[in-house]
């Protein structure tokens, strides 16, 4: 009994802590893994992990047509890998092993017609540099997982400056607020990824306005006067998206040389579908989804599908 009343205690309390709060700063971190999809899969893009901070400006500041603007940091690797991290042989690589590690920083323009435009940069590197190999070794030694082998054969050093633009505009919302969709669009230009894409975000269930929603990352405020449609969110999400890609240094290499002894061809239209759920407070967020790709590579490579884990924490009382 007094465990039970422990348990409803702390329920209260975390529910009353939350109550009207609203924050102006977000720190958490995003995790992609194919074994997340418990499927026994281990190749491709096979693990990213990514940390965040963001703080939002001072809202009574802000012309008429803005409502939020947050500025992002952040700090990211990504780890490629070809039909496995076990692969010997030259001859059976469909996708070179790449490491690709960056930090960025980003602006988040949030208007009150329920529009975002977001720009961004990240600077870093791909290949050994990146610390793909080292860290991969590192997650099988700590999870027990199998040998790795094909890692001397990865994309060489290549300095990585990557120019980003994301775009996103409701374009209906059902009369109890419950559903919605939105357009969503992006393109890249850089050393590492170039490209472009657009797709339709679907969300149903307990759900903010696109200025104030964990969708377009902008649950924090500061000196808010616009009430949220719900005080926690708790809802579903679809994102079908076809992507046009210009060059992916981590399967064709650098755009200045031809040094890699693995570099393949891109496929040039490559559709996703994102199938995802969500929960969040005024203080903490968790979301899981999962992510279908076609065929990226010009080889016998596969088509791919992993999942990511998502979890901020806002803090900072606005």
């Amino acid at each position: 009994m007094r465990l039970k009343l422990l348990f409803i205690f702390l329920l209260l309390g975390i529910s009353f802590g939350s109550f009207a709060q609203s924050y102006k700063n977000e720190f958490g971190f995003k995790s992609d893994n194919d074994s997340y999809l418990f499927v026994g899969q281990d190749r491709y893009y096979t693990n990213g992990l990514f940390l965040y901070f963001r703080h939002a400006a001072d809202q009574g500041k802000l012309n008429g047509k803005l409502e939020k603007v947050i500025y992002e940091f952040s700090a990211g690797q990504k780890m490629y890998n070809a039909i496995s991290g076990y692969v010997p042989k030259l001859s059976q690589h469909d996708r070179p092993f790449a490491g690709y590690l960056y930090g960025g920083a980003a602006v988040n323009l949030l208007y009150k017609k329920e529009k975002a435009l977001k720009l961004g940069i990240e600077l870093g590197t791909v290949g050994p540099d990146a610390l793909g190999e080292e860290a991969q070794e590192l997650l099988h030694k700590i999870a027990g997982f199998y040998e790795l082998k094909g890692w001397e054969y990865q994309i060489k050093n290549e300095l990585a400056v990557n120019l980003s633009a994301q775009y996103t505009n409701l374009l209906h919302r059902s009369e109890n607020g419950k559903t919605d969709f939105s357009l969503e669009s992006y393109a890249n230009l850089g050393t590492t990824f170039s490209g472009a894409g657009v797709g339709v975000l679907f969300r149903t269930g307990n759900i903010n306005q696109l200025f104030n929603t964990v969708s377009t990352n902008s649950l924090i405020s500061n000196n808010s006067k616009t009430a949220k449609l719900v005080k926690n969110e708790l809802f579903f999400y679809a994102k079908p998206q076809l992507n046009y890609v210009a060059y992916d240094a981590t399967i064709e290499g650098s755009m200045f040389n031809n040094n890699s002894p693995v570099t393949f061809g891109v496929k040039p239209v490559v559709f996703a579908q994102q199938l995802g759920f969500n929960y969040s407070s005024s203080r903490f967020t968790i979301d899981y989804s999962i992510l279908f790709k076609s065929k990226e590579v010009k080889s016998t490579a596969k088509a791919h599908q992993y999942g990511t884990i998502a979890m901020y924490y806002r803090f900072g009382k606005s």
